[in-house]
Formats: C-alpha cells, structure tokens, sequence
C-alpha cells in the first residue's frame, strides 16, 4: 500500500509539472561551429546554437498573477497565455568538456555584452558583438562557460542580431485597443525635423531606430502636449500644437501622418530635452519578460527536453545557472528578483547565482505603457520610475513611504534567493544614486548586506570604460573631459570566477569592498575633496578646467498616480510628468584623495599606479545640457609629465617624474599593487602576471 502510495504520488507529481508554466517547444533554427571553429584549451571548440523558444503560462498560477495586465493578453484554448522569444547558446561542443555553468545574461536592449565585459581585447562594434564574430582573449571558453541570451524586451527592432522578443498586445475584454497617457522624452544628436517617441537620451549609445515607443491613439494633436528645456531642472516652454504634428518629414516637406513619430517643420535642435505627453495605445504585457526569463532559466537548467520531444541543448544533470545582466539588464535582474521570480514553478530556485553589473535601481518593466530603455539620468530620463523604494538587498524601513522592504523579500519567503555579487561603479554613484544601496534611505549609517549578497564597487570608474586610444582633440563627445577608461574587465573576471565556485562549491567569495559613512570614504557630494585642476595642454591636448561644481543625480518619492505600485515598480501610470516630492534620499558620493582618486572599493592596479585623475563623473559640454552630468561618461585628466610643467599652471597633483623617477619604480609599485589584488581575489594570477608583464615591456605609461 505504502508503495501503491508512493507510485500515485510520482505520476501526480509528474502531471503537475506538465501544467506548470513552462517552455512547450524548442524550435532549432540552426547550430553552427562558433567563431570559425577556434578551439580554447581544454574545453575545445564551441557552438553557436540559434532558436526560437514557446512557452505558455496559467495567469491564475500566482507567481504569474503579479504580471501587469496579463489578464487582458490573449490566451489559447486553454485559458493560457503563450508567448515566444528568440534564443542564442555558446556552449561548449562537448557539453561534458565544460565548467558546468550556464551563465544566462539579460541582453540590453537586444545586444549581447558578457564577451566585451569578460574577454578582453580591443574595442569591437555592437554588430560584432552581437554576431559573435569574434571571442576577443576567449577567457569565457577557456574557462568553459556556457552562454545564452533571449529576448525579454518587446520595445526591440530587428537589426543587428539583436535578440528579441515578440510583443504580446494587452486588449480590453471587448477586443478594443487600450489606451493610456505616455510621456517620451526626446532627444537628438543632429538637427532634424522627424523625432521617433523612443529617441531617449542613450542616443549616443544605440541607434535610434533600435527600439520603437508607443503608437498615439489619434494622430490629432489635440490634448497631447510638447515642451522644451534646456536643462532637467529648467521651466518646460510649451510648443504650440499648431507647429508639429504626428508623422514624419524627414526631408522637410508636408507631414505624413505617422502614429510614431513627431514632425516640426522648423526642426528639433541638439541639445534640448523634448518632452511629449500623449495618449498612447496598444500596451505590451512587458512582465511576460521576466515570466520568459524564469521559464527558460528553468528549462536550460532542468529539463532534458521540452514538451515535444526536442532535447534540452545545454542538459547536464549538475548544471548550475547564474543570472547575469549589465546596465539596464542589471535593473532587470533586480527586479525579477523583487517580483518573485526566481521561484520556478516547480518551487525551485531557478538560479543558483545573480550577477548585477552596473545596475543599480530597478526597471520600468512590469508596467502598462512600460519604457524599460529609460534609466536613471541627472539630465535625461530624470523622473522615470527607474528607482522606487526598496533600494537595498536587505530589508529597511523608508522614512519618506512608510514601506519596510527589501529586494529580496519574496525569494526569502520561498527560500529561493540566489547568491549575489552586485557590481557596480563610480558613474552609477554620481549618475546612478548607487550609494542608496548601500545605505538608509537618508543616507545616515551603512546598511549590511545579506550573507547571500557581496557588493563591489569598481573605484574611480565609468559606467564602461572608455575605448582607447583617446580623442585628443576636443569636443570629447557630448561632454567637456576625456572620458574615463580605467578598465573593469581583470576585476569582472575575479568576480565571476568566485560567483561560480561559491554556486558550485560554496567557496566563500570575497568580502564586499565599498565605501562606507562609517569610515569616511563616503559622504555628501558637496564633502568630495576634489583637487583643484586647472585647464591644461598636457600632451599636446587642450582641456577646460575640473568643474568645482558637485553635480549629482537627486532623487525624490514620485507620485505616478493612484493606479502605480512603487513598492513593486509595477501597475499602471495617471500622472506624467509625476508629482515630485519635497523631501530627498540621501544620495552619497566616494571620497577621494589628493590625485581626485577614490579611496574606497575595489582599486585596480590603473588606480592605485595612475597616471592620472579617474573621475567617476563628466559635464555635458556647451550646447549639450551644459554643465549637467553627461550621460554614463565619466572623466580622465592625466597628470604632467614633468614638476615644472604642473607648477606653471598650479596643479597640485605630483607629476609623472614626481612619481615613477625610474622604470624600475614604476613597474614595482605595479606588481605591489597586482599581488595585493590577487590576494584578495580581485584580480586573477594570470591577469596580474600580464599586467605586470606590460609594464615590463613597455615601462611607465605615458597615455591612458
């Protein structure tokens, strides 16, 4: 009877799990050698895998019911909702060959990153990139890791291999289309006289035409509004309706009606924020992307094959799986976290391990008319909801809402959190209101983190390093310094090699290296000892002076309206622009010392042996939101290369003769400065044994 018993409740099991939200077909378009064939070591060549995953989900299971508006998708005849998403794998061609991890990262806005922050090389396009043309050093396949990217994003155009996911359109029960209020900035680099509704501040990141907004509900004007400003903080100057309409004129001439894009005859100018408020219609059920996420991350780590028989490409039965994700993809992370999500629906933990990089924040997914290509910005994308109270991992009360949270509330109720390494840098500090998790809300005592959870914060970087060489010629983009491009790639490298044997064995990883109020390394941004740094022509390059201003990004409560839910960045916006509160977060900044360095976090050997100011912030130049901070670029100001040269103009910072009076000084203070990290296990021995090795080779820099 006992084993009667056992047999029924096998075959039970087995149907629940049938029924579960799950992905229902594995559709192969095509598996290919990857990278012409190369093989890496041990672990040998790799494959490129290209597919098309279907899965379906039950809207009243509950770990789908906070989904936004997924009671208004369409459902198939089983009262579910289907959705489709597009695949890439880079496994190894002998699974058995590999490390055991498959490290699934969050695409940004359709692109694939982990080979351009992991494997180090020169500077490669994002058409690269995203074609897998090339693995750079290839330390990812050395190492044996297995790679896969999906679409969760449905503002995506095709183009550029992106990965993307198909929208799945939100109706009323009645079949017609819903509408709601929308606000899009805009911005362009260029004079133009059409602005599509998604031209948003990362302009200068990706293309416009990359990800599209949504389609007025009437191409008549009225009751939609269009203002300018120069500045964020600056009085909107409303533009008559009688002066655009919506469609496009790109060569000037009559408008033709276009529900997605703006057409000013007299033109839209660089260098001033647009800002359009209209009914919009046609809401994507956006949350569907963390539901693809957890299903897909379930299927890849457990299932030998899907519902149809097609086999699981990656299957191992020790497979372990990390989330990973980087700026906006970071911000996913996160939030699927805060909503639940890393609970399977088989009550497992869907991954073993979570790697936010420069992601501070949460992402504006799980809401109707939803735009998750908007950040954080002190100039653009300002009052966004990119930053709702919880900011830590750990669970606090906010003073300003009343709220005691955490982000990782429900995975703790379920006994489903992953262990974490938050990543981040000093852009996301100034630029990013980062220090908010590492803090009280007011920014008076330090906040520790979980035991599932080490947070890094890379000093003196940028949110990506800048590309070498340098323009040495102004304008410097968009902005009035070099940007900065102390690298990132040693110290994400170390850290994931620790993510992955903390996952796979339960190594501990290293302890989280950030600044702290208690110690002073972090304080007001108007208390950062910036040295004074006068203009300068060092190496033949004209720069302006360091501004004396301490510019950060602010943040206040936001009012969205009744149908908005902050504590779960999720529901439904009434009011744009948002009601903005009087009382402020305290947003803290890293000190620095008397190079302008930042003292606390993890110092790469570029920082702790500079030859240069590495700042972790850079004004937008003349014309551009003058003197607001420019857009994820940070600065780098060298020092002089001789003591007379900084004393004729009055700069303070010793000068590379000052420093390093010898070769042999110079490459000593570099190894010191390896061997530390390597001792701290933020920086791998080989990685150290190169760095060191250059400067051996090629003695004391004289560039960045």
């Amino acid at each position: 009877m006992r084993i009667l018993g056992w047999a029924v409740l096998a075959a039970t099991l087995a149907i629940a799990s049938q029924v579960q939200a799950r992905i229902t077909r594995l559709e192969i378009i095509r598996t290919e050698p990857a990278f012409g064939g190369q093989t890496f070591g041990a672990v040998g060549a790799y494959e490129h895998v290209i597919a098309v995953a279907h899965g379906e989900i039950d809207p009243a299971e509950p770990g789908n019911a906070v989904i936004q508006d997924i009671g208004l998708a369409p459902r198939n005849a089983a009262g579910h909702v289907e959705y489709s998403t597009q695949v890439e794998l880079l496994k190894p061609a002998d699974m058995a060959r590999g490390n055991g991890v498959v490290m699934m990262e969050v695409v940004n806005r359709g692109n694939k990153l982990a080979l351009a922050n992991f494997n180090a090389g020169s500077a490669d396009s994002v058409a690269n990139l995203n074609a897998l043309k090339s693995p750079r050093d290839g330390w990812l396949m050395r190492e044996g890791m297995t790679l896969a990217w999906w679409g969760w994003e449905m503002d995506g155009t095709p183009g550029l291999d992106r990965v993307l996911m198909p929208p799945v359109v939100a109706h009323n029960a009645d079949g017609s289309p819903v509408t709601g209020i929308v606000r899009a900035e805009l911005l362009t680099p260029n004079p133009v006289k059409t602005i599509g509704f998604a031209q948003s501040g990362q302009v200068q990141i990706y293309p416009p035409d990359s990800y599209v907004g949504y389609p007025a509900a009437s191409l008549d004007t009225k009751g939609a509004t269009l203002t300018v400003r120069a500045h964020e903080q600056d009085r909107r100057e409303p533009i008559p309706n009688d002066r655009w309409s919506f469609g496009s004129c790109p060569d000037g001439g009559p408008a033709k009606p276009d529900p997605l894009h703006l057409c000013m005859s007299s033109g839209f100018e660089p260098g001033h924020l647009y800002e359009l408020i209209y009914t919009a219609r046609d809401p994507s059920v956006l949350g569907l992307g963390f539901a693809a996420t957890r299903d897909l991350g379930t299927f890849l780590g457990h299932a030998e094959n899907d519902t149809a028989g097609t086999a699981n490409p990656l299957f191992r039965r020790d497979t372990r799986m990390i989330l990973e994700g980087t700026s906006q993809s970071g911000r996913m992370a996160r939030s699927f976290l805060l909503l639940g999500f890393n609970r399977g629906e088989d009550g497992r933990a869907v991954f073993d391990g979570a790697y936010p990089h420069i992601g501070g924040g949460l992402i504006a997914l799980n809401i109707r008319f939803g735009q998750p290509v908007r950040a954080w910005g002190e100039q653009t994308d300002h009052l966004y909801p990119a930053y709702d109270f919880p900011f830590t991992y750990a669970k606090q009360t906010d003073p300003l809402t009343g709220r005691t949270q955490g982000i990782l509330d429900r995975c703790t109720e379920t006994s489903t959190c992953p262990k974490i390494l938050h990543v981040a840098t000093a852009l996301e500090m100034w630029e990013g209101r980062q220090s908010l998790g590492l803090t009280d809300p007011l920014g008076l005592r330090d906040v520790a983190d979980p035991d599932n959870v080490r947070t890094f914060i890379m000093a003196s970087t940028q949110h990506g390093a800048a590309s070498l060489p340098l323009a040495t010629q102004p304008p410097f983009g968009l902005c009035q310094q070099q940007p900065n491009p102390n690298p990132q790639v040693w110290t994400m490298r170390a850290l994931l090699t620790a993510l992955v044997a903390w996952v796979k064995d339960d190594t501990t990883p290293p302890a989280s290296a950030s600044p702290h109020i208690a110690d002073g390394t972090l304080v007001a941004p108007d208390r950062v000892a910036l040295p004074v740094i006068p203009a300068n022509t060092y190496g033949g390059t004209p720069r302006p002076a360091v501004s004396d201003l301490r510019i950060y990004d602010t943040l206040h409560v936001l009012d969205f309206g009744p149908g908005y839910r902050p504590g779960e960045s999720s529901g439904v916006i009434s009011i744009e622009p948002p009601r903005v509160s009087t009382a402020a977060y305290g947003v803290l900044e890293g000190q620095v010392d008397a190079d302008g360095n930042e003292i606390a976090g993890v110092r790469s050997v570029f920082e702790q042996v500079p030859i240069g100011t590495y700042l972790g912030w850079n004004l937008f130049r003349a014309g551009r939101l003058e003197s607001g901070l420019c857009n994820l670029q940070g600065s780098f100001i060298p020092f002089a290369k001789t003591k007379a040269e900084r004393e004729a103009i009055g700069d303070s910072r010793s000068s590379l003769e000052e420093r390093y009076p010898t070769k042999d000084v110079y490459v000593a203070a570099m190894r010191q400065a390896a061997d530390a990290l390597v001792q701290a296990r933020l920086l791998l021995p080989d990685d150290a044994t190169a760095i060191v090795g250059a400067a051996e080779r090629d003695g004391i820099r004289n560039g960045p």
